[in-house]
């Protein structure tokens, strides 16, 4: 069965993006395993908040993966060849029986608030960036408790730490 990888970076305090959205404080500096881990999935998950922000980016960055949005409007539209996805555990479950690589759960907070609690991630890769922001959009927004197992710990020069957790079952 293929696994859902929750593979995302922080503030120290816990926030994913500031109020408004915006990543502008990510370090852009170095690689941080990014490639490494786009090669080892085939398919993202994110919700229709994060993907409106990935479509600010300018190119859709993941056109050679298979995308699906999810949304509780059964209106929304999505471009990019994008599936938009209105259920969600009956939906993962199927997806995670077909052949392929791992599935990335991109974000954002509600979306991953509702993996969790639903059982769904498997790993959890966490970027852990060396600033405080203070405000913004929590990571774990009213999850439920979700035992953890360490399985690495990256540092780098700019401060980062890079966390690897498999989720207990």
């Amino acid at each position: 069965m293929r696994k859902i990888v929750l593979f995302i970076a922080s503030s120290l305090d816990g926030y994913i993006a500031r109020s408004n959205g915006e990543i502008d404080w990510l370090y852009t500096d170095q690689n941080y395993g990014y490639t490494k881990f786009l090669d080892s999935i085939d398919t993202v998950l994110m919700g229709r908040k994060t993907y409106e922000q990935v479509l600010t980016f300018g190119e859709y960055p993941y056109q050679e993966k298979k995308s699906y949005v999810f949304t509780k409007n059964v209106d929304f539209a999505a471009t990019f060849d994008v599936e938009v996805v209105t259920q969600l555990e009956s939906f993962v479950n199927d997806l995670r029986l077909l052949e392929g690589k791992n599935i990335w759960l991109v974000g954002g907070s509600l979306l991953i608030r509702d993996f969790l609690n639903n059982h769904l991630v498997n790993e959890l890769i966490l970027s852990v960036h060396p600033l405080i922001l203070g405000e913004g959009i929590p990571l774990f927004a009213n999850a439920n408790t979700t035992a953890l197992q360490l399985t690495g710990c990256q540092t780098y020069s700019s401060g980062m730490v890079q966390l690897s957790y498999d989720v207990a079952a």
